[in-house]
């Protein structure tokens, strides 16, 4: 099961990658300034506003099972795999999103509000690369998530400097405040030998087993891919969907185990 749930997951943000040129535009922050300028609701505003959304309850899954960006990060790291320094760093990517979230605010204020919504704004026949000049902005990106790969550590491009990722984020949070079932891991520290594997498969670089022992298994920066999950052979990691009720129960009945045993 945990095989094939990381091969089907590999193949899906592989997949992703190899789509890029028709998507790109749907996941860009430029277009989404344009529109703004012209009182136009575009087509990456609109994905961007359905991954708030889908973070409610998901998280950030789609960073671990969708995005494009994820299926080249992971090829990188069959060169180099090194792990991404993360923490305060991991802030970066708020000084980007910010400015840029306020600059979209005021030009659609400065254009008088929404005109109109237009999914396919300056994406001719819905393909992001149908003109020449698109490859240069794609072959941009593409060398950025490299570089950022290559010299910062895996999934680096995720951590400090993607614009999606805070939506996602803020989605998240959404969902805790209003108690909404999410998908988020658990785990029982019982059953943890402290052998550290679930920290070298963590995609996102994260200290797992300490999160192991202090049983909380949450973090801004986890894409829920389930790398921990299933390279734990002793099963002291679950991933599920509930709200914290149910972690409450998953701990009474670590407790009573312990009580029989």
């Amino acid at each position: 099961m945990s095989m094939r749930r990381q091969v089907a997951r590999s193949m899906m943000i592989f997949l992703s990658f190899l789509l890029f040129p028709v998507t790109m535009f749907y996941l860009s922050p430029a277009i989404i300034i344009e529109g703004a300028f012209h009182g136009v609701i575009t087509g990456s505003f609109i994905v961007f506003g359905v991954l708030l959304l889908t973070g409610v309850i998901f998280g950030r899954a789609f960073c671990g099972w969708l995005c494009p960006g994820a299926g080249l990060q992971e090829c990188c790291q069959t060169v180099i795999n090194k792990t991404a320094k993360g923490g305060k760093l991991d802030k970066i990517k708020y000084f980007i999103w910010i400015p840029w979230l306020s600059a979209i605010i005021i030009l659609l204020i400065l254009a008088g509000g929404i005109h109109k919504v237009n999914f396919f704004y300056q994406i001719p026949h819905g393909i992001s690369i149908a003109e020449p000049v698109a490859y240069i902005i794609y072959y941009f990106f593409i060398g950025l998530i490299v570089l950022l790969a290559f010299l910062a550590g895996r999934r680096a491009f995720c951590h400090y400097v993607c614009w999606m990722a805070p939506f996602i984020i803020i989605g998240t949070k959404i969902g805790k405040i209003v108690r909404i079932p999410q998908l988020h891991l658990i785990a029982d520290k019982n059953k943890c030998n402290n052998c550290k594997l679930c920290n070298k498969k963590c995609q996102m670089s994260l200290h797992v087993e300490q999160m192991v022992q202090q049983n909380n298994m949450s973090h801004t920066e986890c894409i829920l891919c389930g790398e921990c999950v299933d390279g734990c052979n002793r099963g002291a990691i679950q991933l599920t969907l509930g709200t914290s009720k149910t972690n409450l129960l998953f701990d009474e009945a670590q407790k009573h185990d312990q009580i029989k045993y």
